[in-house]
């Protein structure tokens, strides 16, 4: 899975109403990507290590996983995931709403022990190792709804839903869901407003990428000096916010490519991009292709793969 496919399917939750949106994918890296950048949305997100090792950062929290980790991600929470060294990972990603475990009226057992999680009211381990006591039970629990997608027996929602219900009880029953607490010092407080001022810049390039940036108006709707802005940026996510905003560009029109049949030309004004010839050759640079040769070789491939799965 490439990684535009990994963010189509985190998309696709928001945008086709899935009527049983529990999804699960296996990603590799480096081979299928070097990483997933920094992002966040409101589903649940459980990262399953199954080979090798690798880097997920949490709200700026650093960890170092190998085989076995389990990774659990909030609803809201930032995350990546990025290869170490030249080390490779394999991963099994696990994406669906907490609302899938709630009815039309929410009831005492949403309102106790699923909504404080969704509101971030209580918090998650960041990481379950083996080495872990209740590793084997929450592994075991999550092993099972593989196992359940694997056939597909009829009914199978109500019994991946049930086993949802099992694995937040195992999880309250061992202890691992605790309170969220924000730390009385200046550093506590200053974390917390970086994590919210990063999901507050993220929110507005998703909305904006394809008109006219520039830093001051960035700066300007995060609530920074333009100064203070770039030194935030950088540090945040690893690179200066031109590059960031030319690769979130690229990586939108990647997908314009397979989703429409729009002209390149329609696409590059579409992605943001005013000039053709600059958006080819940013285009090159990323995917070692022109957008056209992208276009063919990936629609041929889906193709093949829709005849494939046929037979």
């Amino acid at each position: 899975m490439n990684i535009t496919e990994y963010e189509n399917y985190q998309e696709n939750l928001n945008q086709q109403g899935n009527p049983f949106p529990y999804l699960t994918y296996l990603c590799s890296i480096p081979h299928d990507f070097t990483c997933v950048p920094l992002h966040w949305h409101d589903e649940m997100e459980l990262i399953y290590i199954k080979k090798g090792s690798g880097i997920v950062d949490v709200d700026f929290k650093k960890l170092f996983v190998a085989r076995g980790d389990i990774i659990f991600v909030c609803p809201g929470q930032l995350h990546s995931i990025r290869q170490m060294s030249l080390l490779s990972m394999e991963y099994e990603n696990i994406i669906f709403p907490l609302s899938l475990l709630c009815g039309r009226q929410p009831d005492s057992l949403w309102e106790t022990y699923l909504s404080p999680i969704h509101h971030r009211q209580m918090n998650l381990p960041a990481r379950l190792s083996p080495d872990m006591d209740s590793y084997p039970f929450v592994s075991s629990c999550i092993d099972q709804i593989d196992q359940i997608r694997h056939t597909f027996p009829h009914a199978y929602e109500l019994l991946i839903k049930g086993k949802l219900y099992e694995l937040f009880f195992l999880l309250y029953h061992h202890g691992l869901i605790t309170p969220h607490v924000v730390s009385g010092n200046s550093r506590g407080h200053s974390q917390e407003k970086s994590l919210e001022k990063t999901r507050q810049i993220l929110k507005f390039l998703e909305q904006h990428y394809n008109e006219p940036l520039s830093i001051e108006k960035l700066a300007k709707a995060a609530g920074f000096s333009q100064s203070h802005f770039m030194k935030f940026f950088k540090n945040t996510f690893g690179q200066p916010f031109t590059a960031y905003l030319n690769d979130y560009r690229l990586t939108m029109a990647s997908r314009m490519l397979l989703a429409s049949e729009d002209s390149i030309l329609a696409i590059a004004a579409e992605s943001g991009f005013e000039n053709l010839s600059y958006f080819n050759r940013r285009f090159r640079d990323k995917f070692g292709m022109t957008p056209g040769e992208y276009r063919k070789k990936n629609v041929a491939s889906q193709t093949d793969g829709i005849s494939n799965s046929s037979h």
